[in-house]
């Protein structure tokens, strides 16, 4: 695989307060990319720092042999996709809201091509039917599908999703962390996400990335995920057992059946 995002040696400091100290990392073209450890440890922090939405005090974010850290926003936007945790709402329907993704693109007006794109998207979300519906009356989870849509439209190499699954219920869960992997795969990009449920993570991530006290704990693909990586990192005794083929992480002094 290429190597597409190299993060070296990354510090942010909130005020005088160390938030991450020598971040240090790689990801390669066609992973997806689990982001975890407890609350509080930098998460969110760090991809905010990969796209310079908090600039960093110390370090350089790669990718495909240029510093992030160097380009105008817009530049970053036509590079790197971004869904957060919480989206603003306001009065415009999910096509607008969505077709505002191809912004770092359009020239001076939108093409047939830039609503190609989206209308391809609503298709492979599933959600033709919320087309024409106003972001500020959808459910949390409907929003959530419209963020990350917005984030697809712009065609990134580098997608960074925020704990893009806290809205959603189980079924769309799995829909959306299926179609982020197909997409990754099927385009060449590579998906970082915050998550906190190691179990989906187990199961749809390649890479995986344990945060404590600010630093990188460990980085690497499945077999790294341990019961006492876990157990170090979270302050939990875990057991990891094995159900249908997919590695799952039981809390506390269960027994495995």
């Amino acid at each position: 695989m290429t190597e597409m995002l190299t993060v070296n040696e990354l510090k942010f400091m909130y005020r005088n307060r160390n938030v991450l100290e020598k971040i240090g990392f790689s990801i390669e073209q066609g992973q997806v990319v689990a982001v975890l450890g407890p609350n509080g440890v930098g998460k969110t922090t760090l991809l905010k720092c990969l796209n310079r939405i908090l600039r960093p005090r110390e370090g350089a974010v790669m990718l495909d042999d240029e510093n992030l850290l160097g380009l105008t926003t817009m530049e970053i936007a036509r590079r790197v996709g971004y869904v957060p945790q919480r989206v603003e709402t306001g009065r415009l329907t999910a096509f607008d809201a969505v077709l505002l993704g191809r912004r770092p693109h359009i020239g001076w007006d939108v093409t047939p091509r830039d609503i190609a794109i989206v209308d391809a998207i609503f298709t492979k979300l599933g959600m033709e039917s919320l087309r024409l519906s106003y972001i500020d009356e959808m459910s949390g989870g409907e929003l959530q599908k419209v963020a990350i849509a917005r984030a697809l439209v712009q065609e990134p190499k580098v997608l960074l999703l925020d704990e893009p699954t806290s809205n959603l219920d189980l079924k769309n869960q799995v829909d959306i962390l299926t179609t982020i992997r197909d997409i990754v795969r099927d385009h060449k990009i590579a998906a970082v996400m915050t998550m906190h449920d190691l179990n989906q993570a187990l199961r749809f991530a390649d890479t995986f990335i344990f945060i404590k006290n600010g630093s990188v704990y460990i980085h690497g693909s499945n077999d790294i995920v341990t019961p006492s990586v876990i157990e170090d990192v979270y302050g939990l005794p875990v057991m990891i057992g094995e159900f249908g083929g997919i590695r799952c992480v039981i809390p506390g002094a269960c027994k495995i059946a």
